[in-house]
């Protein structure tokens, strides 16, 4: 399949060798990957790296996400989720019953979940006693439920109206029962498109810190990557080396997931040649030079609301592992333009992981594999 003479031919043979050996591709390594025209060989490379960690097994939790509030700060304008003000059409925010109503829905089918994900916007007055006792709650309802919650941005955010460091409010959250953060806020970690698309959003060097003062307290995290906009390849490269030197550093990154632009309802508008039927091939191209440049985080998320429940198996072939999972009720996505469904029942993620020539895994929330639905009914 990786023939030697056709990627020589392609001029990928030095990437090819050291794929095959196991060993770290550059920066340059990187963006040739990008240029190269033919996707699919880019796209064998990365199944060969993925197969290599994981075999054909494809994860997937059963997790249940819930958005607290649309209402925030910071005003990226890429963003279709956020609302300036309480008073502003569409602005909601969850009151800590309203939160806990939400996580009774959903413990009350027979799902059992393995994840709840909480995350939403930086409004600008609830305190960070709020967000603990939220937490509490949540523990106290269900004490065996993972806690995967506040992206690194709400982190910084939380210290600026607290007055304190970043790594109190971890220690603080922790302490409440935080075991996990998501990867968003990531976005693109250049400076200059970063005042383009989120010039009040805490920047690349405090997102990253945020990141290792996490892992440093054994608070696993995921990262992230907002492609498809103002930026480059150039930019798209940079970013992965930036998450793949953090990782050496601190060692706390789970997953990495590659988000696609939504353009839909976004207040920022690109060109044409930006937005039309190539995308599909960029995007399922981003995964794959993902899981070749990021040699060091074990996962890489084809994120099914996002990409969709057509491109996302396609991605399996292309270096994905994880399809993320049941969701029952997203916010952030669809608000942007998302077609997919609010959720799938766990037959639904089978099916699709089975239909693509792959073995479904499901897992909890810091990726360890579960026993079957049967032995978890009876170990209750």
């Amino acid at each position: 399949m990786l023939d030697a003479k056709y990627y020589a031919n392609l001029g990928l043979s030095s990437i090819r060798e050291k794929v095959l050996a196991g060993e770290r591709l550059s920066h340059d390594d990187g963006l040739a990957l990008f240029a190269c025209k033919d996707i699919t060989a880019v796209g064998a490379l990365a199944l060969h790296a993925r197969c290599r960690r994981h075999g054909h097994k494809t994860f997937y939790v059963v997790n249940r996400q819930i958005n607290y509030t649309n209402v925030c700060v910071n005003g990226c304008t890429f963003c279709a989720f956020r609302r300036d003000s309480e008073a502003e059409p569409g602005a909601f925010s969850l009151s800590l019953e309203e939160v806990l109503d939400r996580l009774r829905a959903a413990d009350a089918t027979p799902l059992h979940l393995d994840e709840l994900h909480i995350v939403g916007g930086c409004h600008p007055a609830r305190p960070l006693a709020w967000f603990e006792t939220m937490l509490q709650k949540v523990r106290a309802f269900n004490p065996h439920l993972p806690l995967k919650a506040f992206t690194a941005v709400e982190i910084e955010h939380f210290s600026r109206l607290e007055g304190i460091s970043t790594l109190e409010v971890l220690q603080r959250l922790q302490k409440s029962g935080l075991v996990m953060m998501p990867g968003g806020g990531a976005e693109i970690f250049d400076e200059e498109v970063r005042r383009q698309i989120c010039p009040h959003k805490a920047d690349a060097a405090s997102w990253l810190r945020i990141a290792g003062e996490a892992h440093s307290l054994g608070i696993k995290t995921n990262c992230s990557m907002l492609f498809g906009h103002l930026e480059s390849t150039e930019h798209r490269i940079d970013h992965l080396c930036r998450l793949r030197e953090q990782q050496d550093k601190s060692g706390g990154f789970t997953c990495f997931i590659p988000l696609p632009f939504l353009t839909e309802n976004s207040r920022l508008k690109l060109p044409e040649d930006k937005i039309g039927p190539q995308r599909g091939l960029d995007q399922l191209r981003t995964v794959a030079v993902s899981r070749l440049m990021l040699d060091n985080i074990p996962h890489i998320k084809a994120y099914w609301i996002m990409l969709g429940p057509k491109l996302a198996p396609v991605a399996l072939w292309y270096g994905a592992d994880d399809l993320d999972g049941t969701i029952v009720e997203e916010h952030i996505g669809h608000m942007a333009g998302a077609q997919s469904a609010q959720g799938m029942t766990i037959a639904e993620l089978e099916h699709l992981i089975r239909s693509s020539g792959f073995v479904p895994v499901r897992r909890n929330a810091t990726f360890v594999p579960l026993p079957d639905a049967q032995e978890r009914t009876e170990a209750q």
